[in-house]
Formats: structure tokens, sequence, C-alpha cells
């Protein structure tokens, strides 16, 4: 067992990695070049001119106001099992954590 599990090591040891171009179908003039704008929004020149930004899609937003708001809402709500405190507490919150995480840049 012992010279199987060192021959499977050396084995792979030895295979050469795939490049990532190779792995995923991107070219080598594919590559984008990143820039940050001074309000820190991160954008690339497409290859057809126009300047397209990469900007988060409020997914930690989402989950950080939920979590919050559920708890504001079953804080504020003290009327039997507080479960529609919560619940509503949680919808205003992640909506309200999205729209804070993904901020007003506009992207064209």
């Amino acid at each position: 067992m012992r010279k199987t599990l060192l021959a499977i090591a050396a084995a792979t040891a030895t295979v050469t990695a795939i490049p990532a171009e190779a792995k995923h179908g991107k070219h080598h003039h594919d590559q984008r070049r990143y820039y940050n704008s001074a309000n820190g929004v991160r954008y690339w020149q497409g290859a057809d001119g126009r300047y397209y930004c990469h900007r988060s899609n409020g997914t930690t937003g989402t989950i950080i106001g939920a979590a919050g708001g559920a708890l504001a809402g079953r804080a504020i709500d003290t009327h039997g099992d507080r479960a529609t405190g919560t619940i509503l507490g949680a919808a205003a919150g992640a909506l309200l954590g999205r729209a804070v995480d993904r901020g007003h840049v506009r992207c064209q």
C-alpha cells in the first residue's frame, strides 16, 4: 500500500499544470486591465471601446441587513411569538442593506 501511494504521489508531481487560458478557453488578448476611479469603483475598457465597471452586487449588505433587521424587528414586536416582527424586520433590513452595499454608482 505504501509503494502504491508513493507511486501515485510521484506521478502527480511530474504532471505539468494546465495553463489557466487553456482551462477556461480564454486567449491572451482577452486579458482585462482594471483601473480604479477616485470613488473606488473598479472599471475596464472593453474591446468595443466602452468602459465597464465592476461593483458589489449587494450580497454582503443583504445578509448583514437581514440579520440586523431580524434582531431589530424581534425587539420592536413585543406581542405574541414575535415571528411577524422578525420576518418583516429581516425583509426590510435585507432591502436596506442591499441598497447601501450597492451604492449609487451607475455603470454605463
